[in-house]
């Protein structure tokens, strides 16, 4: 049986004992045993098309074979090239994905120099790949954005899109609050409730399923970049909450009216200093047990 027979025969896994012997002692057996493993366990990225293209040019002018005989050959090739392509295709549509944890916080550079600040225990999920033909983003948590002048600059929530051009502006999705802040050029804000474009300074709160009117925002970037945060007349839950977050802690409390309004701050670099912040102005006493916090009235 000459090469070309036995090659053939090794491609359909239908060679007999004898034969394989045959076929190991081919010249270029080492070389056909590498490139069968490198195709099983072909990576798209590192898959070069012209390279594999010469090899098969040179693999069919060596052979004196009938044409016919290559058809096979040739659409076995064929098929591991759409597989490659496919797999390839496939690698380019997955989502990057950033994550933080309680009491970390993130910058990471968008691939159109854009920038985003994260808090602490928020997701933020977008296609690198894609990014020229869609600037997408689906954010879980909270995140402050500077973006380049562009293409449309989408930012998607469970509870409502961000659409802009260039801006700065930040965005904070936690249960049933849903807030945005312009604080340079225009951004839209789509919900269900109510839709609308802000300007700098403007503020787009909604809480509870309702739209909630908020004063004019004064500071240039949000307070919590600089590790502090400020609440303008919320349920004291959502500061409860976003203790626990920033500090990686569990709080408890006893004998507590969580929606009563809460206006004030808290430091992120000193947890007592922080827990006095929280609770001297309604007068409430907390004591610490190892990663819990105990909050109670007097």
């Amino acid at each position: 049986m000459n090469r070309e027979e036995l090659i053939l025969k090794w491609l359909d896994n239908s060679l007999s004992p004898q034969e394989f012997e045959q076929f190991k002692a081919l010249e270029d057996y080492n070389e056909l045993i590498k490139l069968d493993k490198n195709l099983k366990h072909f990576k798209a990225p590192e898959f070069n098309t012209s390279e594999g293209l010469e090899s098969i040019l040179n693999f069919v002018s060596e052979s004196n074979k009938p044409k016919q005989n290559w058809i096979a050959l040739l659409t076995k090739i064929a098929a591991i090239f759409i597989l490659g392509f496919s797999i390839f295709y496939y690698t380019s549509t997955l989502d990057t994905s950033v994550e933080t944890l309680a009491s970390e916080k993130s910058i990471i550079k968008l691939p159109d120099g854009s920038s985003t600040h994260i808090n602490a225990l928020s997701k933020l999920t977008y296609n690198k790949k894609n990014w020229k033909n869609s600037r997408d983003i689906n954010l879980d948590g909270e995140a402050f954005f500077k973006v380049k002048k562009g293409s449309t600059f989408n930012v998607i929530t469970e509870n409502g899109t961000v659409t802009v051009l260039g801006t700065e502006f930040n965005i904070k999705q936690r249960d049933n609050l849903f807030e945005v802040v312009c604080f340079e050029g225009s951004v839209s804000v789509t919900n269900n409730i109510k839709t609308t474009v802000l300007k700098p300074g403007d503020n787009y709160l909604i809480l509870d399923g309702k739209y909630i009117a908020s004063e004019k925002e004064i500071q240039k970037s949000p307070n919590w970049i600089n590790n502090n945060s400020i609440f303008k007349s919320l349920p004291f839950k959502y500061v409860v909450n976003e203790f626990e977050r920033q500090y990686n802690v569990n709080i408890e409390t006893q004998n507590i009216n969580l929606t009563k309004l809460y206006s004030g701050s808290f430091t992120h670099s000193d947890i007592n200093l922080a827990l006095k912040s929280i609770t001297l102005p309604f007068n409430l006493n907390y004591s610490i047990s190892d990663d819990t916090i105990y909050i109670t009235s007097e």
